[in-house]
């Protein structure tokens, strides 16, 4: 067969973005095929605008705390129209990252249309048929419905619209207490909005629940109310009809309705199938190297069936280009996966939670916590909610879940010491500038081996020394 490229790649979000840009600088002759806008969601309607809309309403909340630290603040006065501006300015300083020509200066070739798998070395697209020996699917994911009595008739929002609200809503009701409705919720509230957020799961259920805890306290105190139970049934205006996990039922009216349950993937209507791509139902299935079914063909992303993030989609972007430029396999090892949820309080993990690691296990396994109440920086800053758990087999770290102020920055070194490139030894000894929170990290590590330093035998030795000492002085 005659090849026309060394990679084709279809799918300009992340996952996409990272494999073709990969490939193109080792000198391969790359394709890109985008159907939408390039990004994809992250940029457009995921991590930018909604990191964008926290900022601006942390900036409201700290100024309804008219005086602290002894500085007085006014009123903060929201302008609706200047977030939203602020949000899309942050959505056009970042895209020229993502671009066309950026791509096409790195050697890509970049194609907008939609692309269809015909073979497993083929694609077709704007009537162009292109081979090469490698194809990766990188087509991302879009918001999960639910099947909800009624929701079909109501103008319900995702995070796929949600960004481009002319007006802001005076009651909004979220369906889900995930990442992203605990991130809207507190958001919207602190802008103004009134905030009623319905799951029928435990909050944020992937998360340690002692960190959940605390930003749930935090959010109610603020105003958002949580109801345990699922939605039935919505009405136009928008009138949900809730049937409460205690077995009674309620009904919210509100004037915006957030549908916030998750992510499907972006798996059909690209020829996949036809081709013997296996597509299960949470995406398409891959081996540990995402090679699918068809071996010529990868998926990464969110779009085959696995973690959805895009700190993971970047990852698995760069081990297929890897893989196509090297012809050495590697394989996806998330035994340190970290994510965050950007309330504030933050809650960040890594590894394994405290649940998690004792179902797998047992007894073998023991917490280290330390309250950011004991951490001078946090003392100083007068921020001392949250606390960090180091979940550990022995002195092997299995998992670390942090509930604080700024707690996604204080994970980086724990993806060395789950990994073991790095040791909770070597972080308790580390030298930790002063005054800052990382030094929670610190201690939480020295912590872990506290009983082994002060143990019985290192004490003998210590007066053995001291007796020698006196002795020869």
């Amino acid at each position: 067969m005659k090849f026309t490229h060394d990679v084709i790649v279809i799918g300009g979000g992340a996952a996409g973005l990272t494999a073709a840009g990969g490939c193109a600088l080792f000198g391969l002759k790359a394709v890109l095929i985008e159907g939408h806008k390039m990004g994809g969601e992250c940029l457009n309607n995921g991590c930018v605008p909604s990191k964008a809309l926290i900022t601006a309403a942390k900036r409201a909340a700290e100024a309804r705390v008219a005086t602290r630290h002894g500085v007085t603040l006014a009123e903060p006065q929201v302008d609706w129209r200047g977030v939203m501006a602020h949000v899309h300015q942050a959505i056009a300083d970042i895209e020229h990252h993502d671009s066309v020509e950026t791509f096409e200066e790195m050697g890509v070739e970049v194609i907008l249309g939609w692309a269809k798998v015909t073979g497993k070395h083929s694609v077709e697209v704007d009537g162009r048929t292109l081979r090469a020996p490698r194809i990766v699917i990188a087509t991302g994911s879009k918001p999960a419905v639910p099947p909800i009595e009624g929701l079909g008739d109501v103008p319900y929002l995702t995070n796929e619209n949600l960004f481009d609200l002319a007006e802001q809503p005076d009651h909004l009701v979220i369906i889900g207490g995930g990442v992203i409705g605990m991130e809207m919720a507190q958001a919207f509230r602190r802008l103004g909005s009134e905030v009623t957020v319905v799951n029928p799961a435990p909050l944020m259920s992937r998360d340690d629940p002692d960190s959940v805890a605390v930003v749930r306290a935090v959010m109610e105190k603020e105003g958002v109310r949580f109801v345990d139970g699922k939605v039935g049934k919505v009405e136009a205006a928008v009138t949900a009809h809730i049937e409460l996990s205690d077995g009674g039922s309620e009904t919210v009216d509100g004037s915006h309705l957030l549908v916030a349950v998750g992510r499907k993937p972006n798996a059909t209507g690209f020829g996949l199938e036809d081709v013997g791509v296996k597509i299960g139902r949470n995406g398409i299935e891959t081996d540990q190297r995402r090679r699918t079914s068809v071996k010529s063909i990868y998926a990464i992303g969110d779009c085959r069936d696995g973690p959805r993030l895009t700190h993971v989609s970047g990852y698995e972007g760069s081990n297929v280009a890897l893989e196509i430029v090297t012809g050495l396999p590697t394989k996806v090892d998330y035994t340190a996966l970290p994510w965050v949820t950007f309330t504030e309080p933050e809650v960040a993990q890594i590894g394994l939670t405290e649940k998690d690691a004792r179902a797998k296990h047992g007894d073998k396994v023991s917490v280290v916590r330390q309250e950011f109440a004991e951490n001078e920086r946090a003392t100083a800053e007068g921020s001392t909610s949250g606390h960090m758990k180091m979940v550990l087999k022995g002195k092997k770290v299995l998992g670390v879940s942090v509930v604080g102020k700024n707690a996604g920055e204080l994970l980086l070194p724990f993806t060395q010491t789950i990994t073991g490139k790095s040791s909770t030894f070597a972080l308790g000894s580390a030298i930790i500038s002063y005054p800052t929170r990382s030094e929670i990290s610190k201690a939480a590590a020295f912590a872990a081996w506290e009983p082994t330093v002060f143990g019985s035998l290192p004490k003998k030795y210590a007066a053995l020394v001291a007796k020698l000492r006196r002795a020869f002085n």
